[in-house]
């Protein structure tokens, strides 16, 4: 009677390293192909400390119906800057915020008025937006 138990060799590598090696060469991987990458645009990402609504002066509306408003007072298109100088002068900010409200339906165009409109009187500008996650 054989009570000894018979050694085999198993077949076979140890592969518990190759999880490691195929890890840091999907990571070495990663990085390469963003860095390569030449379509890349880098974009500046506004940092919010604190409540924008606090700091606008100026809220300039652009309906669907391409009707602007400057506050609540409709404006026409043509007297869209000085409405909007108008209004800076009234508030008296020192740094003067402009946040445009488009309607979902608005034209580009529009909006692209009044930023540009905002933009050549060196006013700082905001788009607001809807948050989508409240959907």
């Amino acid at each position: 009677m054989n009570l000894r138990k018979t050694l085999r060799a198993e077949e076979g590598g140890h592969s518990s390293a190759l999880n490691d090696i195929l890890f840091i060469l999907l990571f070495f991987f990663l990085i390469i192909s963003t860095l390569a990458n030449p379509n890349l645009v880098k974009v500046s990402l506004p940092k919010a400390a604190s409540d924008t609504k606090a700091r606008q002066t100026v809220v300039v509306t652009v309906d669907s119906t391409r009707n602007f408003f400057v506050g609540t007072r409709p404006v026409a298109k043509d007297s869209l800057l000085s409405g909007i100088e108008a209004a800076v002068r009234k508030s008296g900010d020192a740094e003067p915020t402009v946040v445009i409200n488009g309607d979902e339906n608005s034209r580009h165009g529009d909006i692209l008025e009044v930023l540009k409109a905002a933009k050549s009187q060196g006013y700082r500008v905001v788009v607001s937006v809807e948050n989508s996650s409240r959907q």
